[in-house]
């Protein structure tokens, strides 16, 4: 398994002084998922979780539905220049009958870190419609559960803590106790390693939970909810318009600028259990 941190050396610079010193930073590298033998998909990651990472991403691709789509995953022999296997290759085999995608999936270019649609032929290709629907999800959360999912998900953080370099994406429930948390330098990646850790547990679909997202809510992260079931999707940054569209489409609440004791609810806000002695303006 790669590492996924390493150590550089750098100039330090501060008020006009320099000295040498080593740094930490997050490692990145290429896993390639393949099906049957047959590539799939490059994506930047940080090492680690990568069967996760796979799970989540056939999950959120609409590939597989469920964890008994997925008869088994194994990493191929892939050597770097030491001549020892990198493990940046893991190869897929979906149960019989389980029928592979069609060509839409396939990226014959990677994908970077920060995208989880790049390779797609038009925005209509990822409105892809969710066997597990949020919509009718009786899910109901109070906004100091809400207030307090951030640090709550930069607690479990432990690698970015001495990297400073990497996303966050944790599931919660609706008391805000943690179901899963993973980084990776890809905010992409980071998801579906928890939906896919969420599906091998057997916990999709997602009733009742909240995704918390490190960063901002990008159209495709929502997306990777609706596909697992999430109800609410909240995040300390801001959301997309097409996130916000795709989000009220699917009936998930999403919640962005969620920070201190403030945020901003776009949809969904039925969803959400105020202080009844909260000032309304």
């Amino acid at each position: 398994m790669g590492r996924i941190t390493t150590r550089r050396p750098v100039l330090r610079v501060d008020a006009g002084s320099t000295r040498n010193r080593p740094d930490t930073l997050a490692a990145e590298e290429p896993l390639e998922i393949r099906l049957s033998s047959k590539p799939l998909t490059v994506t930047m990651r940080t090492p680690g979780h990568d069967v996760e990472l796979a799970h989540g991403f056939l999950l959120t691709e609409s590939v597989i539905g469920d964890h008994a789509d997925v008869a088994g995953a194994r990493y191929c022999d892939s050597p770097g220049p030491d001549g020892r296997n990198t493990y940046n290759v893991l190869d897929v085999q979906l149960a019989p009958g389980v029928p592979p995608p069609d060509n839409s999936v396939e990226r014959n270019f990677y994908t970077t870190s920060s995208c989880g649609v790049c390779g797609k032929a038009a925005l209509d290709a990822v409105r892809l419609r969710s066997v597990h629907p949020p919509e009718q999800d009786p899910l109901r959360v109070r906004a100091e559960t809400l207030v307090d999912l951030p640090d709550r998900l930069r607690t479990a953080q432990r690698v970015f803590s001495s990297t400073g370099g990497l996303h966050g994406a944790g599931l919660f429930d609706s008391a805000g106790e943690p179901l899963a948390v993973r980084e990776d330098v890809g905010r992409h990646n980071a998801v579906d390693k928890v939906l896919g850790k969420a599906l091998l547990d057997g916990s999709v679909p997602l009733r009742g939970s909240v995704l918390m997202l490190s960063g901002r809510a990008s159209f495709e992260l929502v997306q990777k909810a609706a596909m697992a079931g999430v109800p609410c999707v909240a995040a300390v940054s801001a959301p997309s318009s097409l996130a916000v569209e795709l989000a009220e489409e699917q009936g998930i609440t999403l919640v962005g600028f969620l920070r201190g004791t403030s945020m901003n609810v776009y949809t969904g806000a039925e969803r959400l259990v105020l202080d009844e002695n909260a000032p309304t303006a």
